[in-house]
């Protein structure tokens, strides 16, 4: 009786070591398969970025979430949480912030943006493509806040180069956080000038409402568009092959696809 006994209890352990076996196994699979990274994105750049996600969950298996928003906030939320794998902001001022305060590791370039003043399609109101047209009373003005997003804060510098922001500012009518919002202000009739990002008036889905007045390069030229790895990024390795791709010239072309390479 005694071997019967123990020959069972073997028979159990040995049960219960395959079980646990099997557990670890799926837990590892599981593991495997929740690899998900988080992108925090400017609203400009979010349409080349989500085409490159796909390609790159797809070779990867992973998942990829794309946080947008203005790039100063989406700054500020990046500092708060200490999470997240990479950051691409609208001005390469902010990577340089980030650098500066350790929280990036590796960049690469991936494009080019360039500011622009746009109105209703036609230019109705026949406004100046010049940048003194900002002060002018009779046109209802909107600009991007230089403490939110990547074009208010290029605003400012164009602003201030020509010597007028002061006087922008006294006719400004709204103040906004981001590019999406200033393309909005034009397409709904709530403002008749705005600065903006080039590549949003190519949008398919803009470029129908939009009048780009450019700006001459004295005052805005070309703007790097650089990637960072953030240095606490959980899947460094995908990570660095987003960037990768994205930085090649397969990602040059869907940059360009959105305005975001080869600007005038």
């Amino acid at each position: 009786m005694g071997s019967n006994r123990s020959g069972m209890f073997i028979k159990l352990c040995c049960l219960l070591s395959v079980f646990a076996l099997v557990l670890t196994g799926c837990r590892e699979e599981k593991v495997e398969q929740e690899k998900e990274l988080l992108v925090y994105c400017g609203i400009t750049m979010i349409k080349p970025m989500t085409e490159i996600a796909e390609i790159i969950e797809k070779e990867y298996g992973c998942k990829i979430l794309i946080t947008k928003g203005g790039s100063g906030n989406l700054l500020k939320s990046i500092k708060a949480n200490m999470i997240g794998d990479l950051y691409l902001p609208g001005s390469s001022s902010y990577i340089q912030n980030c650098f500066e305060e350790g929280l990036i590791t590796d960049t690469v370039p991936v494009g080019y943006n360039k500011a622009a003043m746009m109105v209703k399609k036609g230019n109705p109101k026949d406004i100046k493509d010049s940048l003194d047209s900002l002060t002018d009373k009779r046109f209802y003005v909107a600009i991007g806040n230089p403490e939110s997003g990547s074009i208010g804060r290029e605003t400012k510098k164009i602003l201030d180069k020509k010597g007028i922001f002061h006087q922008v500012i006294k006719n400004v009518q709204m103040m906004t956080t981001d590019s999406k919002d200033l393309i909005r202000l034009i397409k709904d009739d709530e403002a008749d000038l705005v600065v903006n990002w080039y590549a949003t008036a190519t949008w398919p889905e803009n470029r129908d409402s939009i009048t780009v007045l450019p700006i001459s390069d004295e005052f805005a030229g070309k703007k790097k568009l650089v990637l960072g790895l953030l240095r606490f990024s959980s899947f460094p390795e995908i990570a660095k092959a987003f960037m990768k791709y994205a930085s090649s010239d397969k990602g040059r072309i869907i940059f360009n696809k959105y305005g975001l390479y080869d600007v005038k």
